[in-house]
């Protein structure tokens, strides 16, 4: 495993702040996901012990297909110049007849984990929702890891399956005007870089762009990180490691662009409609805040929810708690309102 090479560390504040409380519907959801994740704690030199520790939990899209009113398959695509070629997995209902005679909004899905770990299985579960919920045509992008890939290769690979997907929206039966990149955590990170990379470089345009608890500031510093230092299911320890993987020894420093870290962006006008969500108990807090207010400060559009008492990815481990309906239930809603413009 390289080395990043990274020595940047947040200057820790003169008293650490209290953390705020998780929901107490959360903390069974919490418990396994810490489980989960405490295995084997994210440092340097475990990344490749908790990919492979992860790719047992994630069943494969057969499995996750299995009785589900979709179908699937999968692609290999050009990658971005002098890149190697990038796998996808297309998701579509299994109305192909109807299929073959309108087009359907189509949804760029991006996975989480860090910006080393995962694979694009740990999306497309979104995407079976989608298509049988909405009748979207999905697109799960398998890009590359860090360390062995810097920051912005994930970016640019994300980037080259959009506009692969634009230019073949016939083929797939998408509208090409009704495109959203959608993506939680990293993949949210992700999804705010496919969007500014998008802006700048004239397309392909996009519909909207789902920003959830997204992983987009690089320093790492501000009050809900070190809330979590040590605390959470995604703590400021961990994100350390990604951070470092991602950026090495530029990670802190002004040579870190926006496709790397979006937090660093200094213009964000011109930008798609964003959903931003995120729980008021994690570390990504802050940073969505911070995020969504520039969106508006510079005249865009942002629906921010921050949701009382909630973990990184409280949603799916603790499905059933009221504050996971109440954030499903506003997301679903953004869904209905953005594929319907």
């Amino acid at each position: 495993m390289p080395e990043t090479g990274s020595l940047y560390r947040a200057p820790e504040p003169a008293s650490r702040p209290a953390p705020v409380p998780y929901d107490p519907e959360l903390e069974s959801g919490l418990a396994f996901f810490l489980d989960l994740v405490e295995r084997i704690p994210l440092r340097a030199h475990t990344i490749l012990e908790n990919r492979a520790h992860f790719e047992t939990v994630i069943p494969p899209i057969e499995a996750q297909a299995d009785g589900r009113a979709v179908e699937w398959e999968h692609r290999t695509i050009p990658g971005p110049a002098g890149a190697p070629d990038v796998e996808v997995t297309i998701v579509r209902p299994s109305d192909s007849s109807r299929r073959l005679t309108e087009t359907r909004p189509g949804v760029l899905g991006i996975h989480g984990g860090g910006y080393v770990l995962g694979t694009r299985f740990f999306g497309t579960g979104e995407l079976i929702d989608l298509a049988e919920r909405y009748g979207t045509v999905g697109v799960a992008v398998e890009y590359r890891l860090a360390p062995e890939h810097p920051a912005p290769a994930a970016a640019e690979d994300c980037y080259a399956a959009l506009a692969w997907m634009a230019r073949h929206a016939a083929e797939l039966g998408v509208d090409p005007d009704r495109i959203v990149v959608s993506g939680a955590s990293a993949g949210g990170g992700l999804t705010a870089a496919v969007a500014l990379m998008a802006r700048d470089r004239g397309g392909p345009a996009l519909a909207g762009q789902l920003v959830g608890c997204p992983m987009i500031d690089d320093r790492n510093a501000t009050v809900s990180a070190w809330q979590y230092d040590g605390i959470g299911a995604w703590d400021r320890n961990n994100n350390d490691t990604g951070w470092d993987a991602a950026l090495g020894a530029d990670r802190g420093g002004e040579r870190v662009h926006p496709y790397q870290a979006p937090a660093r962006a200094t213009d964000l006008s011109g930008l798609p409609p964003a959903f931003i969500e995120v729980g008021s108990a994690e570390v990504f807090r802050d940073e969505s805040v911070d995020y969504a207010s520039r969106i508006w400060a510079a005249g865009g559009e942002a629906e921010l929810h921050v949701w009382s008492g909630g973990y990184h990815g409280f949603t799916g481990f603790s499905p059933d708690a009221a504050v996971s309906r109440a954030a499903n239930d506003a997301r679903d809603s953004w869904w209905r309102r953005i594929l319907a413009r």
